[in-house]
């Protein structure tokens, strides 16, 4: 849900004439109509995007052009002694003379018959607005190397093709594991031991205080509790019923209340959302008229994420100016063509279902009270709720987040205030215990414990009907993603606010499902090692998810060392004294710069932080925040016209903040 602040703006260098030659190439080639299978010299195999282009140099390299025609991926063989060497080669093959340097290199685990492997990211400056990255796996004696070069914002629109690309990649021979068939084990006393001690473990790598965890076997739940503690340094400890935002997972509790409307005849999954709500609108007529129900959700439409707005001016916002904002927003790819995840199309998603359920009432109101009435009472799940200061009186876990050192601090809950007017997109607070009623109900197909149809089997799994791939083997549906890597169906989806991360996921073909949730931002680096872990147990897989947990731990502190470097915190003083008193901008509002004891501070009307400094290899000086939960976010210094700025950048979006006196 929570839009990543700690982001690594990357470049791409000016193209040279060797360069240029390789991309006419692949520019002449005729675009791919469907995903297809490619295969270099060496035997390696990877799937190339439907609307990409494919060139080959030599038998050894193979380019891939995306559409917009800014952006390479590369993959190349190499004989080489080590990593380095092979992306060097690489380099000079693709673009001789290239001599970034490197900003950090990130050992990648041992999986899928690939070893010694590393990504190697390459310094920039914020304003090239560019990716460059290598990833180099070997195979035997064999290295595969990709090279990504390119515009920020096609990586940003084409991060699914992108990973793709790169995550099909697979040595030449290798089979992949798969569970398809094998007989599910139970969670006995034992395996479930395993995996809550999997996840204790993982917590202390990764110093999460506190985490809610359940799992569930054949329609039961066979255990709910509670890991670490509520808030760090104190001893109240988590247990089944302690509240976690719970963040995006709140999406699919929405399509669950379209789905109940569904069956009611209230709603129809492809009736033109206009229909049912007339004032909804993008700034894209055409788009539009094309957006049904079903499509609010699907993350299929073109709208890209764009959530800067509503994180920086949340408190001018209600409920309904998710239709305002959206009003002003243009898709960046076509209709059905990438994965693009829109909050806002979420929050109308829910919006929309509150009108239908509620004509006359605010939206917000509408949309608590059909929640509460339609999905969580009958679900029995009696503490899970939208209100913000209720939770803060009672049996919940507090947000921790890092700091520019990559040390755990407890977090205050002001920015998470930030998603209350679009809660529709994230804004649930829930519990182990409670989230196991959901997870059950979508393993029972739509029943009851009791056996009673809560919701149409047919309209709960439309929700998992494809409506845009977001890589090899994935889909995403409405809320819901369906993961089908090992050879069987995974159903889930993540969560992620301001200190606050979290996964639900189900095998439906073995009847076994789990809850987790984490109150810390380091918290997201254990749903997909847990995903796999529960593999491992119960169909006796590979052993990977510990690996995965330790390489992820060594490579972030490393990383945050590498960026700590280069920051000056305090914020320089001769550049903080550079600075105007104040700043804005039409779209994301005002900044006033502050200083007090010896320190330059930001202040938004959604928060303020401290700041460092960073010189840029273009000369250029970034304002980096140093308080979380936005540590690592930039302020990039300039002037235009004659008055001082700040720019802010999202992925897509530029936002150029103004001196005013």
């Amino acid at each position: 849900m929570a839009y990543t602040m700690r982001i690594c703006l990357l470049s791409i260098l000016i193209v040279t004439c060797s360069a240029y030659s390789l991309v006419a190439r692949a520019s002449d080639s005729t675009p791919l109509t469907a995903d297809t299978g490619q295969t270099t010299g060496a035997g390696v195999t990877f799937k190339a995007p439907a609307g990409w282009s494919v060139s080959a140099d030599s038998a050894s390299a193979i380019f891939v052009l995306a559409p917009e025609g800014d952006t390479h991926v590369v993959v190349l063989d190499e004989k080489a002694a080590d990593a380095a060497t092979a992306v060097a080669q690489a380099w000079g093959t693709y673009k001789p003379g290239f001599a970034r340097p490197v900003r950090a290199t990130v050992d990648l685990p041992d999986l899928e018959g690939w070893t010694a492997g590393k990504r190697f990211v390459y310094e920039t400056s914020p304003n090239e607005r560019a990716v460059v990255v290598a990833i180099a796996r070997r195979a035997g004696d064999n290295w595969t190397v990709a090279l990504l070069d390119g515009a920020q914002a096609t990586f940003g629109k084409r991060g699914a093709q992108i990973g793709l690309i790169v995550n099909s990649l697979r040595p030449n021979g290798y089979q992949r594991e798969s569970f398809a068939g094998r007989k599910a084990l139970p969670l006995t006393p034992e395996r479930i031991e395993t995996l809550r001690s999997f996840i204790e473990a993982s917590m202390k790598k990764f110093d999460v205080p506190g985490a809610g965890f359940a799992l569930i076997d054949q329609g039961r739940v066979v255990y709910e509790g509670g890991v670490g503690v509520k808030e760090s340094g104190k001893p109240e400890r988590v247990d089944a019923n302690t509240l976690f935002m719970a963040a995006s997972n709140t999406k699919g509790m929405t399509t669950l209340l379209l789905a109940k409307m569904v069956d009611e005849k209230k709603l129809q999954w492809d009736e033109p959302v206009t229909k049912v709500y007339p004032e909804f609108k993008l700034a894209d007529a055409e788009v539009t008229n094309e957006i049904e129900i079903r499509h609010l959700i699907c993350a299929c439409t073109g709208m890209p994420r764009q959530d800067l707005e509503w994180l920086f001016e949340y408190k001018k916002f209600k409920p309904a100016s998710t239709f305002t904002l959206l009003s002003g927003m243009k898709p960046t790819s076509k209709f059905g063509e990438v994965f693009q995840y829109s909050n806002l199309m979420a929050s109308a998603a829910g919006y929309v279902a509150a009108h239908v359920y509620e004509p006359a009432g605010e939206p917000g109101a509408a949309y608590d009270r059909a929640m509460e009435r339609e999905i969580f009472k009958p679900l029995g799940m009696s503490n899970t709720t939208f209100d913000m200061e209720k939770v803060q009186h009672g049996d919940f876990a507090s947000p921790h987040s890092d700091d520019i050192d990559g040390k755990t601090r407890l977090i205050a809950m002001q920015q998470n205030y930030s998603v209350v007017p679009f809660r529709p997109a994230g804004g649930v607070w829930t519990s182990a215990h409670d989230m196991t009623r959901y997870a059950l109900l979508e393993l029972a197909r739509g029943k009851l414990a009791d056996g009673r149809q809560f919701v149409s089997e047919e309209n709960l799994l439309m929700r998992r009907k494809p409506q845009v791939a977001i890589g090899e083997d994935s889909i995403y549906g409405m809320g819901l993603e369906v993961n089908n890597h090992w050879g069987i169906p995974i159903v889930h989806h993540g969560g992620s606010l301001f200190g606050y991360k979290s996964d639900w996921m189900i095998l439906p073909e073995a009847g076994i499902g789990a809850v987790l949730l984490t109150n810390s931002d380091r918290g997201g680096s254990l749903l997909e090692p847990l995903m796999r872990r529960l593999l491992e147990v119960v169909y006796d897989g590979k052993p990977e998810a510990v690996a995965l947990v330790d390489n992820d731990a060594a490579n972030y502190q490393k990383i945050v060392a590498k960026e700590r470097v280069r920051l000056v915190f305090p914020a320089a003083a001769d550049e903080g004294a550079k600075l105007a008193a104040h700043y804005v901008n039409a779209d994301l509002g005002s900044i006033d710069v502050k200083t007090s004891g010896g320190q330059t501070v930001f202040a938004w009307d959604g928060g303020e932080s401290r700041m460092a400094t960073r010189k840029n290899d273009d000369g250029t000086i970034s304002f980096v925040n140093a308080d979380p939960p936005l540590s690592g976010f930039e302020f990039v210094k300039g002037d235009q016209n004659g008055k001082r700025t700040l720019i802010v950048r999202d992925a897509q979006h530029e936002y150029v903040f103004i001196e005013v006196s």
